[in-house]
């Protein structure tokens, strides 16, 4: 439970469960198909750098920033990668109803990838412009795969994403908002400053950012 609103807190999930069993009984060809849509929607992640060149050492990283979403990785594009000081370091790969990527890491950043770059003068910092779509389905496996490649100790993550104004719950009128504005949401162990006011009651926040 939260101590406060505004606190992100981990909740009990069933994603990466199988779901309940079907009524009727499921044939061998339905079970082939099965495994086949399930095979082809499984998530890769695939790294061109490793901490010490070690393919099973988890990445040492201390910061982990993560844009979701065109907008969120518009942002980073404009701001943050529009330098030589960045090198593309991994691309995840996956297949669902509104993406489609392709097996090669040579790529440039488009709304169909999944990029992860690595600051030069420190390696320790990483970023990810997440622009493709990912489904409910692949969320989990999108986290396990990603963080179960680096180690968690000492490890600050941060999520950027964007939600248009007409889902914004306030009391007074989006009319008057000046857009676009910034609200924030940290765990419990996060005790820095935050750069902006909390998300208010009864917003929240969904998909890959929430998960």
């Amino acid at each position: 439970m939260a101590t406060f609103f505004g606190e992100v807190v981990v909740a009990p999930s069933r994603a990466g469960l199988d779901e309940e069993e079907e009524a009727r009984e499921e044939t061998p060809e339905d079970r082939e198909i099965r495994r086949e849509i399930e095979k082809k929607r499984e998530v890769d992640v695939l790294w061109t750098w490793r901490s010490g060149g070690c393919a099973e050492e988890p990445l040492v990283c201390s910061r982990f920033i993560v844009a979701i979403g065109r907008n969120a990785a518009a942002f980073l594009s404009s701001f943050i990668l529009d330098s030589v000081c960045w090198e593309v370091v991994g691309v995840v790969k996956l297949w669902n109803e509104w993406c489609r990527t392709s097996s090669t890491t040579n790529v440039l950043p488009t709304d169909s990838f999944c990029l992860f770059y690595r600051l030069i003068s420190d390696p320790t910092v990483l970023l990810c412009q997440c622009s493709c779509y990912v489904a409910e389905d692949q969320q989990f496996q999108w986290l396990e795969k990603v963080f179960g490649s680096m180690q968690k100790k000492g490890l600050q993550v941060t999520i950027l994403s964007t939600c248009p104004v007409a889902d914004y719950k306030t009391q007074e009128s989006t009319l008057t908002l000046v857009s676009p504005f910034l609200r924030a949401l940290k765990t419990k162990e996060f005790q820095e400053q935050v750069c902006c006011p909390l998300l208010e009651q009864p917003n929240i926040v969904r998909d890959l950012p929430a998960a």
